[in-house]
């Protein structure tokens, strides 16, 4: 069920990135255009960190900091957890499982991210096999008489 590689997951989604120098309010508006719960950070084509709609939350707001002149470098979280893209699905949602994030960047061999999977990726396609898993297992147990 999970274990479409992500690379097939974000084969189709553009990889929506800021600067740490993005203010808060910039990074949400570009991140309510793109309908995305999450931006990668990057610094010279580095990796630095991640912001997500729970900063924006928790950080920004709960924090009564000015979402105009605060810098993502402020709120982001530091040097995220990244997954390579030949793993499948299920590993990305055992580290989100683990670590208690809802997104994870994807990158390549040479550890370039590349894209981004969130929890909300175990739906969909993987939802519809589910059930065609349950109702295998359900027609199974009907013929052996469970």
């Amino acid at each position: 069920m999970t274990a479409r590689p992500l690379l097939e997951i974000i084969a189709d989604r553009p990889l929506v990135t800021a600067t740490p120098q993005t203010s808060v309010r910039a990074a949400c508006q570009l991140m309510a255009s793109k309908r995305i719960g999450a931006l990668l950070i990057v610094d010279g084509g580095r990796t630095v960190g991640i912001f997500t709609e729970r900063d924006a939350l928790n950080k920004v707001l709960a924090g009564a900091l000015d979402p105009d002149t605060t810098p993502l470098s402020a709120v982001m979280v530091r040097d995220p957890q990244c997954v390579r893209a030949d793993r499948p699905l299920a590993h990305a949602l055992l580290l989100m499982a683990e670590g208690g994030f809802r997104h994870v960047p994807v990158v390549d061999a040479d550890g370039r991210a590349i894209g981004m999977v969130s929890a909300r990726d175990a739906l969909g396609r993987d939802l519809v096999q589910l059930e065609h898993d349950i109702e295998r297992l359900e027609a199974l147990e009907n013929s052996i008489g469970y």
